[in-house]
């Protein structure tokens, strides 16, 4: 009964945390490769990076949600994710992770949130303990909005 409640997740480990979202958010996971620069943009958004013959916003979530200012890169990975906003210029965006994202298990038993409001960084929709892992839950929405304004009309 209670596999019918359980919920494939990803969490991807991030400079200074980790985010925790649906397995089918994840559209792929690829090697980290520089990405080329987009002009006048905040520092979280590191660039562009190509794959499947897009050109995909990369950002740092670490520096959006102010864990870090620094981002190793070294074994970094770079995770697809899919958007949900429904932009036909944006249906995909990166995230620099650490490693490669590990598949978990959400249910009821192993998922509490742990958070107050007001507490919140840019981009975090809610904290987590995932068996007493802290993890953090991106608002993807919000998300989609924020790169959409840094990109302005760079986002074709």
């Amino acid at each position: 009964m209670n596999a019918q409640r359980d919920i494939r997740g990803v969490l991807i480990t991030v400079t200074n945390g980790r985010l925790l979202l649906p397995n089918a958010n994840v559209a792929e996971v690829i090697t980290f490769s520089d990405p080329e620069a987009v002009v006048d943009s905040p520092d979280w958004l590191l660039g562009r990076v190509r794959w499947r013959g897009w050109r995909l916003p990369l950002i740092s979530f670490s520096r959006m949600a102010g864990w870090s200012q620094e981002d190793g890169h070294l074994g970094a990975k770079v995770a697809v994710l899919k958007a949900l906003g429904g932009n036909p210029k944006l249906p995909f965006f990166a995230v620099l992770s650490q490693g490669f994202p590990r598949l978990v298990t959400v249910n009821s038993t192993t998922l509490v949130e742990a958070h107050d409001m007001k507490d919140l960084p840019l981009g975090v929709h809610s904290r987590v303990m995932l068996n007493d892992d802290p993890a953090s839950v991106p608002d993807l929405m919000s998300l989609e909005l924020l790169i959409q304004k840094a990109m302005g009309d760079k986002a074709a």
